[in-house]
């Protein structure tokens, strides 16, 4: 991945995300240095992940998964490691939990959507992550978006990155995901919109830039 480009996108959005959050249907924290600098390490994580050919939901990687959670919200500072144990230690009790919110849960739901196109089942297990019982305790959003660019990534296309342009696109549809509960009777409605309208986001947004070479 071509990490300056993707690092310039984001320091766009943190530029205008006042302009961009009074446009949003509902506000979003600011972008601080601190979340873009551990957005642009779970990047590099991304990267290395390629680089190692490993596959996202095969055998072995929930582990990776995992960390690129505790990436953006902890970094790699070790201090900051020591500060969020309470919360790593948390967070992986939720995330190897039985049900609807777990690993487990989420690797089913992306197995249920094979044939279906990368567009389609990036943005399947992102609402997956995003919907009620969340997969992560914080940082959804972010990791959500990163798994997603893995998935794309690996078979060959370029992963999703915030723009000041797709922000909105964006962080909307997140939030009706966000609200939603999986297997309700409202999700089952919502879904099949949620998933073509993240998907046609991600296909749109396929900035070759972000890809070097």
């Amino acid at each position: 991945m071509n990490l300056q480009a993707i690092e310039a996108s984001l320091r766009a959005v943190q530029k205008d995300f006042d302009a961009i959050n009074r446009s949003l249907s509902a506000p979003r924290d600011p972008l601080g240095d601190d979340v873009l600098e551990r957005m642009l390490a779970g990047y590099r994580m991304v990267d290395q992940l390629l680089e190692a050919r490993a596959q996202p939901f095969a055998p072995g990687t929930s582990g990776q998964m995992l960390e690129l959670n505790l990436m953006v919200l902890c970094g790699t500072d070790r201090d900051m490691r020591r500060d969020c144990v309470r919360l790593i230690e948390t967070t992986s009790r939720h995330f190897y939990g039985k049900g609807d919110g777990g690993f487990e849960a989420l690797v089913e739901w992306v197995k249920s959507m094979n044939g279906e196109s990368v567009w389609r089942r990036a943005a399947s297990a992102y609402i997956h992550i995003l919907s009620q019982p969340q997969l992560f305790i914080e940082g959804n959003h972010r990791t959500g978006a990163l798994i997603m660019s893995w998935m794309l990534a690996v078979e060959g296309k370029p992963p999703f990155v915030l723009s000041v342009d797709n922000a909105k696109a964006y962080f909307d549809p997140s939030t009706l995901a966000k609200n939603a509960r999986k297997h309700t009777l409202k999700m089952m409605l919502e879904r099949p919109k949620l998933i073509k309208r993240f998907a046609e986001l991600l296909k749109a947004e396929a900035e070759k830039s972000h890809v070097l070479g």
